[in-house]
């Protein structure tokens, strides 16, 4: 079976996994470094105390998609900072 990789087409709303830890969630933003470093932001679901856990930035190369069929929100420009940016 190949594996489903993520790309700069595919990559919004997707479920996936990082193949060195195993953390999944579903990828929410891409960031494009300078050096050419292309990382992905991976929300996790609420965790059993109903606390929102932060996102984790993982190169794109650790990534594999679980679910083909993306999360489809409303989508309205706002703007603005980002709560969980990249920090490095």
């Amino acid at each position: 079976m190949t594996k489903k990789k993520l790309t700069a087409k595919n990559w919004r709303g997707k479920k996936a996994v990082d193949l060195v830890t195993g953390f999944t969630g579903t990828v929410t933003s891409r960031v494009e470094y300078l050096n050419g470093c292309i990382q992905y932001a991976v929300k996790p679901r609420v965790d059993k105390d109903g606390k929102m856990p932060d996102s984790m930035y993982i190169d794109e190369e650790q990534l594999e998609i679980l679910d083909e069929k993306p999360v489809k929100i409303k989508s309205v420009p706002t703007g603005g900072p980002q709560a969980d940016c990249p920090s490095h």
